[in-house]
């Protein structure tokens, strides 16, 4: 019987769907989207919170997975106090203080849960009434470089003056572990130059453990790192409606098995991305001495997930001047442009700054543009994409992913397409 069916596959003009690894966007040996992630929060029942964080915590301060707190005002971890976090943990921000969570230079947070038992942060607002920017966010920082004048910056969030700077000559420093944590419904824009994100690294160090987080309808930025030196693993920003993963400063960044999940109707009218670099917020403030960002990405998945045509859907990645970002094994769909860069004009400028390699593009209408002149960018793309191993190609969602669907667990792994013969086999 084993025979025979081996025979029909072949001898059959048919399609036969078969999933192997090809090494491209997230980890494909399995979904990792499992189990302690939530694609639908507005849904969920959390408990009530009982117990009431505010003001300064100073000392080392434990909180317990059995009570449910609310996160009342700007609460801020100072005196190289270390916050701790039990796994199964859930803190609600609160709508009318707009809660928030800042972890001062030299103090610490260790949120370290579990795939079985995941640490959430989310709004304190009833189910289907909870909205983007519901409460704060989450701010941390550290002693690691900043490419500001003086090596030091200072955050804009109406913070108190005694707790909002950053940056140091420290780049293996440690500001804690954050490992399986979701937060949601989080980034209130105080004022449009005061914009919480869904959490913020500001100057932390490499020897900080930044894995398994889920950043949800964040109502602005899921993901912010000003400078700093980060190591990322398995991040997911899901509906954004900023960019979801932002860095500047000279933030020097290994960003590894990670995704971004974009829906146009989450989206600002204007400059939502997943990926935006650049090395200053303002010139004035940049030491062209200092480190300019540099982004080294691997097995990276980008993806929108509907079309859209009143202009919501911007580029996948973008580029400012003098800042660095290399991207292996990735996967890309679904967006106006996959790349864009500000001024350059030129393959030889652009490959003195972007280095690309063993790429999916996936339906998007341009792969490479530029901010300056036309949008073009003078480069012979088929060699380029011969060069550096780069497929572009056209597709329905299901054809590029093994389950894009949020009705209930999404899986984003890749499928491979090849033809062989005359079967077409869904690797």
């Amino acid at each position: 019987m084993k025979t025979n069916l081996f025979l029909l596959v072949f001898i059959c003009n048919c399609y036969i769907s078969i999933y192997s690894q090809s090494g491209l966007g997230i980890s494909e040996k399995e979904n990792w989207l499992e189990y302690w992630t939530e694609f639908d929060p507005k849904k969920v029942e959390y408990r009530e919170a009982k117990k009431i964080i505010a003001g300064y915590i100073s000392e080392n301060t434990t909180l317990y997975s059995r009570d449910t707190y609310l996160l009342q005002g700007v609460v801020y971890v100072t005196n190289n106090a270390i916050l701790t976090i039990e796994p199964g943990t859930i803190i609600r921000g609160d709508y009318k203080t707009c809660g928030t969570l800042v972890i001062t230079k030299g103090a610490k947070i260790i949120a370290k849960g579990t795939e079985s038992f995941p640490i959430v942060f989310t709004t304190n607002n009833d189910t289907y009434s909870r909205k983007p920017g519901d409460w704060g966010g989450i701010i941390i920082m550290g002693d690691a470089p900043v490419n500001n004048f003086g090596g030091i910056g200072v955050l804009n969030f109406d913070l108190d003056p005694k707790y909002n700077r950053y940056g140091g000559d420290n780049s293996e420093s440690s500001s804690g572990v954050l490992k399986y944590v979701r937060i949601e419904y989080s980034g209130r824009k105080l004022s449009a130059k005061k914009e919480l994100n869904g959490i913020s690294f500001a100057g932390v160090g490499n020897e900080t453990k930044i894995e398994n987080i889920q950043v949800s309808f964040s109502n602005d930025d899921s993901f912010e790192f000003y400078g700093g030196n980060v190591k990322l693993e398995r991040l997911i920003s899901y509906r954004a409606s900023d960019d979801d993963f932002d860095f500047t400063q000279g933030a020097q960044v290994d960003f590894n098995n990670s995704i971004a999940i974009r829906h146009p109707f989450s989206s600002d009218a204007e400059k939502s991305r997943c990926i935006e670099i650049d090395s200053y917020d303002t010139v004035e403030k940049f030491d062209s001495q200092r480190n300019k960002t540099n982004v080294k990405a691997t097995n990276l998945t980008l993806v929108n997930t509907e079309d859209n045509h009143q202009g919501l859907i911007k580029e996948a990645v973008f580029v400012s001047n003098e800042s660095f970002f290399s991207m292996d094994n990735s996967v890309i769909y679904g967006f106006k442009d996959f790349l864009m860069v500000k001024d350059i004009v030129t393959i030889d400028d652009f490959e003195e700054y972007i280095r690309l390699k063993n790429l999916i593009v996936g339906h998007c209408e341009n792969t490479f543009t530029t901010m300056k002149g036309d949008g073009t960018i003078a480069m012979n793309d088929n060699f380029f994409f011969k060069k550096n191993y780069i497929n572009v190609s056209d597709g329905l969602i299901n054809e590029f992913f093994m389950n894009p669907n949020f009705s209930d667990t999404p899986d984003f792994r890749y499928l491979k397409i090849e033809k062989n013969n005359n079967n077409v086999v869904n690797k």
